[in-house]
């Protein structure tokens, strides 16, 4: 993915923005770099790490199999970033259904601070 705008939308090269932590191991410093680092793994379907960002008191309500089912399904456009606190960001994630149909996923996420890392907590979704 050298060269290649991020899929988050900063502007940045993948390499600089979230491929430092899907691809380097480096931890999301906030919030808001946590989430959209989720944002590009489901463009490039990397459902590892999405379980693996999520708390772990959560990760037995996810499965890989249904991540990747979603995640693949759609054809990410554009990540839009409505608010963020330090431990909650509010989205609009726009997206082609399997049917080429544009859509929207509104989420306001929470993350926790847990094992010295940030995770994926919860949604609310409209």
């Amino acid at each position: 993915m050298e060269n290649k705008k991020c899929f988050c939308d900063t502007g940045l090269l993948f390499e600089n923005c979230c491929g430092l932590y899907l691809q380097n191991n480096q931890k999301a410093p906030t919030a808001l770099a946590l989430m959209r680092s989720r944002y590009s793994a489901y463009a490039i379907h990397d459902a590892d790490y999405l379980l693996a960002t999520t708390s772990i008191s959560e990760r037995k309500y996810y499965s890989k199999s249904d991540i990747l089912k979603w995640a693949t399904a759609n054809t990410w456009q554009k990540l839009e970033i409505l608010s963020c606190t330090e431990n909650t960001v509010e989205f609009k994630a726009y997206f082609l259904d399997e049917k080429s149909i544009p859509q929207i996923h509104y989420e306001f996420s929470t993350f926790k601070f847990e094992n010295d890392a940030l995770f994926y907590l919860d949604g609310k979704f409209q």
